[in-house]
């Protein structure tokens, strides 16, 4: 599960997998180490990886698994809806220039997927940081 008490934006929905599909169900067992964190790297350095999220409205960014410290900005505003593997669903709103940061301990993560609930594009910035707790995960094609 992931670490309990990470200060995720949004309001929660549901609980105890409430609404999941059998499809998002497996998506999260088929996708528990995804290490894409965004829907394109846009670069890579020793120090960090450079992600954009683009989605159009109803599209969605797979589960995805966090496991080091990053930073998302959100360039343009809109609303998604979140699913992580505790079985939680926020409905989450956005400002453009909206930033959060996150920070895992050795074994913490985050495993969630981000679909676009609003009208427009819903465009990201994220930035993780290879000097985190954890070893980066591989990005092996899921």
């Amino acid at each position: 599960m992931s670490t309990p008490g990470l200060p995720l934006a949004g309001t929660p929905v549901a609980e105890d997998f409430d609404g999941w599909s059998p499809e998002l169900r497996a998506e999260f067992a088929a996708h528990e180490f995804n290490g894409h964190v965004g829907g394109r790297l846009l670069g890579e350095s020793d120090r960090a990886r450079v992600w954009e999220i683009r989605l159009a409205p109803g599209e969605r960014l797979p589960a995805h698994r966090h496991v080091l410290d990053y930073v998302w900005t959100a360039v343009t505003a809109g609303r998604s809806r979140q699913h992580t593997d505790d079985g939680t669903t926020c409905e989450v709103s956005y400002e453009a220039g909206e930033t959060r940061h996150f920070a895992f301990g050795p074994g913490g993560f985050l495993l969630h997927a981000l679909e676009n609930t609003g009208d427009g594009p819903l465009v990201f910035v994220t930035v993780e940081f290879k000097g985190s707790a954890n070893e980066p995960l591989p990005l092996a094609l899921p």
